[in-house]
Formats: structure tokens, sequence, C-alpha cells
């Protein structure tokens, strides 16, 4: 691989989503660079679950097999760096890396993810994806009928609370200061009997991530066994906006309904252009961005 420069495609991201779509790229015998920095989002979180033939596994465990799969097939090539600056050429788009590396490919496929902003309370990042945790899908199961809390407000901390009040009767909310609901919302909330606490967390108590209890502002104490929370991202590379990448209200990559942002020849897929936040969902978004992508490169020369 160190004498090829030229690719087909290179991707910006070696996890769930980039992998995907390098299997289905090089199977189809494209020249394929995987730029990876090996900083997944989900790097603390025990395990995987909602995956078809993956329930329950560590997700690096899935990752390090997808690796070692994708790279079966001869065209498919993988760096472990950091892919730090992205610029057109007349017929190509070259990309730097961290240690001065250039490759060039007239595609590129961001499967790069996105970076939560954890908010600056004791112990939150120590129980990130362990006990504190971002979806009912991917970890509810193993907390129903648990006590569990909702660090959101307003809608999001509705929608949160639809879903989770299918899985366990005690639940609390807990809005970090005033809260936003408005008249029906707070009825729906008491019918069932979903409690609200405004006091801000100071402190998450833990044992090797796993919630014992919250301390809040007021001095007041709540033991937990999982707490939701709705937190800030933003994109874990700023090579599509630099390239002119248009990005959504939301804060994900604008794509259309073939993973194509508004660049020409530069494609997303994964957490950085959904909402829908699994393994899954990132499988199966690489998966139709590299059957696209092959489809293109059909079109380009057949």
């Amino acid at each position: 691989m160190e004498s090829i420069k030229n690719f087909d495609i290179i991707i910006i991201g070696g996890s769930y989503s980039g992998l995907s779509a390098a299997m289905a790229l090089g199977r189809s015998l494209r020249n394929v660079l995987i730029i990876d920095s090996g900083k997944p989002c989900n790097i603390q979180t025990p395990h995987s679950h909602n995956f078809l033939t993956h329930d329950g596994v560590e997700p690096a465990v899935i990752a390090q097999r997808g690796r070692k799969q994708v790279l079966a097939y001869p065209t498919v090539n993988f760096v472990s760096e950091l892919a730090i600056e992205g610029t057109r050429t007349k017929n190509s788009f070259q990309i730097t890396t961290s240690t001065g590396k250039k490759f060039n490919a007239p595609n590129l496929l961001f499967a790069t993810g996105v970076k939560d902003l954890l908010p600056d309370i004791p112990g939150f990042s120590d129980c990130w994806g362990i006990s504190v945790i971002h979806c009912p899908y991917c970890h509810g199961y193993e907390f129903n009928g648990k006590k569990t809390g909702i660090m959101a407000n307003g809608e999001k901390a509705m929608h949160l609370a639809s879903l989770i009040n299918n899985l366990t009767d005690d639940l609390t909310i807990l809005t970090q200061g005033n809260d936003d609901f408005n008249e029906e919302q707070d009825s729906q909330l008491k019918k069932h009997n979903i409690n609200v606490v405004t006091s801000p967390i100071s402190e998450i108590v833990h044992e090797n991530g796993h919630i014992k209890h919250i301390v809040l502002d007021d001095g007041n104490q709540l033991k937990f066994d999982a707490v939701y929370a709705v937190v800030p991202f933003e994109q874990h590379s700023n090579i599509p906006a630099s390239l002119g990448c248009e990005i959504t209200e939301e804060g994900y990559l604008q794509v259309d309904d073939f993973q194509k942002t508004t660049v020409e020849g530069v494609y997303a897929c994964g957490d950085n252009s959904t909402w829908m936040r699994s393994v899954a969902a990132a499988v199966a978004s690489g998966n139709f961005a590299g059957a696209v992508i092959n489809k293109e490169l059909v079109n380009d020369h057949f």
C-alpha cells in the first residue's frame, strides 16, 4: 500500500459505517483507503445491543472482527492515523494525515461520527455509555424495571419519557433548572407518575461507571440505576465543512437519499448524518453508501 497514493475512494472513519462501506466497495474490486484515528464515540460502552447476530457483544470486538474481514479484500487498505485536512484538486480530493501523508481520490466518504460534548459534572464522563446512556433501543432492556432518570427538558425529555415509560414505572426527569413543560405535557407526566426534579446535578457518584446515586445542588441525593442524558454534539471532523458540505440545523452533515452531501463526490454515512444512532444503523448506512459509490464509479466508466 505504501506505493499507492491514488484511490477510487477514501473513507475517513474506520468504525462500523466506514468498514461496512469498505466491504461493499472491496467486494466490487475498488481501490479503497480507510483512514481511522481509533477513537470511536462508544469507546467505553461495554456491550452493543439491538444488532442482529451481535447482541451483547463489546463494540470494540465488533469493530475488530469487521476490520479483519474487510482487510481480507486485497484492494482495501487501512491507515491508522488522523485525517486533518482535505483539499480539492482539479479532478480529485487530497487528504492529509497528522503525519503529513497525502492521499488522493475522486470520491470521499466521511464516516467520522460525532463528538459528544459532555457536561462538566463530576462522574458524568466516567459513566457515559455504561450507566449514563443515550438510547433506550441500545440500552433500555438492560435497565428495564430499574430506577431511571432522564437528564433533559421540554420536548426532548417528553420524547424519551414516552419511550422509557414502557420499560420502567420508576422514572424521574432531571431538568437541570426550571422545566420547559407546557400544561398538556405536565398533565401527561402526572398521568404516568413521572417525577420532575429541577435542581441541577452537582455530582454523579459511581463505582466503575455504574451509578450509585446523584447529588443535587440543593444537597439532596437521589438513587438511580441508569440516567438517560441528552447531550449536545459536534462533528468529529471539520474537513467536510472546510470542503463546503452543508450542515443541518441539528448539526448533522446534510445528505440526500443516496448519502450524497451537498458537495459533488463527497458522501457521508453513520452518526455524522443521522439521528438514528446505533451500530446496526451505522452498518446499514455504510453498506448502502458503498453500493451507491460503486454505482457512480460504474456510471463513469461503463
